[in-house]
């Protein structure tokens, strides 16, 4: 029997269902070591377990942040708060770990927000185009006061949101052309998340969106299924998706933020000291995750070109084009978000 080529293994676990995230969990990458924790330690107020679940792999910035939080909580507690990491959707993903939370049967998670906005029509404002020209504009939103009532008013369905990292800009890559103007988008077929803006954003740039579960994206980008996807570097990257995606474009039409929530039974049954420590451990968290993300995005989006991707880095003229093919998207979605929320963000930048 002939030896199975990796794509034909990929098509063959694509079709069982089984996510090639799955596949590559195991492959973590050289990280740089954690920082060392300062600060004080916190009183002896009992010993407590948390599970932390996410949905991505140990492969990526979101787990090493998750690592620096374990490090931090587990020193200043002096080994009374204990945390466990779960990577790569082993105990569900994002949906079923925020259910649990609600059900009390864990303690945290980091979602991306896009999956929230059912419950949290708020979090929406976070699909809309375009939103954050810079990373430094993500953070000022994030970090100050838009970003902290965001949490306050996230919190009371079951859990408590305490804190911001980063996902990351979502960059499209497809099998077709060098993409450089919304005409070249035209009638090609571009996977989306089953999100009404995501959809809404290509559809009005031309493009035929096709929302897919991501376990079968690989297999559907092999066999022409779609023409495209649009998720960040690191996701480019982990799924290889340069194996079938020869062109790249930088977009950064979408940033998308995680969103860190405890379950609010866990809450309630913490003393105050180690509700601080968690919240203190969450923003360190964010802070640090961010830069291990866009050092990685950097590395990445470099190994792309290397491996004879074709990545287009667009002008900021080529961008404004872009924004001005959009606009339609933002009248449509600003009354149904908040207008104030949506200006307040804007005003930022």
């Amino acid at each position: 029997m002939k030896t199975k080529t990796r794509k034909q293994v990929i098509s063959i676990l694509g079709a069982l269902g089984i996510g090639l995230a799955c596949l590559q969990a195991a492959a973590a990458p050289e990280f740089p070591p954690l920082p060392e924790v300062k600060g004080d330690t916190v009183p002896d107020k009992g010993t407590f377990n948390i599970k932390f679940s996410i949905g991505t792999t140990q492969s990526g910035a979101q787990y090493r942040g998750l690592e620096y939080f374990k490090k931090i909580v587990e020193q200043r507690s002096e080994g009374r708060v204990n945390v466990k990491l779960f990577h790569s959707a082993q105990l569900g993903d994002d949906l079923q770990a925020v259910s649990s939370l609600q059900a009390g049967t864990l303690e945290m998670t980091a979602p991306s927000t896009s999956p929230l906005v059912g419950m949290l029509p708020q979090l929406a404002v976070f699909d809309l185009p375009f939103l954050f020209p810079t990373p430094a504009d993500a953070d000022r939103v994030l970090d100050g006061e838009i970003g902290q009532r965001m949490l306050k008013d996230a919190s009371g369905q079951g859990f408590v949101a305490i804190g911001w990292a980063e996902n990351g800009y979502r960059q499209l890559t497809n099998s077709k052309t060098a993409v450089q103007t919304p005409d070249d988008l035209a009638g090609l077929k571009v996977r989306t998340m089953q999100n009404p803006i995501h959809i809404d954003i290509w559809r009005t740039l031309g493009a035929n969106p096709t929302p897919m579960s991501f376990a079968e994206l690989f297999t559907a980008l092999e066999q022409g299924v779609v023409d495209g996807q649009e998720n960040p570097w690191i996701t480019i990257s982990s799924s290889r998706f340069n194996e079938v995606q020869p062109y790249a474009t930088e977009t950064n039409h979408v940033y998308t933020p995680f969103m860190t929530l405890v379950s609010e039974r866990f809450w309630n049954r913490l003393p105050a000291e180690y509700q601080a420590l968690l919240v203190d451990a969450s923003k360190e968290m964010g802070i640090y995750e961010r830069h291990v993300s866009r050092t990685m995005n950097d590395q990445l989006k470099a190994e792309m070109k290397a491996s004879n991707m074709n990545v287009t880095e667009l002008t900021p003229e080529q961008v404004a084009v872009f924004q001005e093919h959009l606009e339609p998207v933002y009248e449509k979605w600003k009354s149904q978000i908040g207008e104030d929320l949506v200006d307040a963000i804007l005003s930022k930048n």
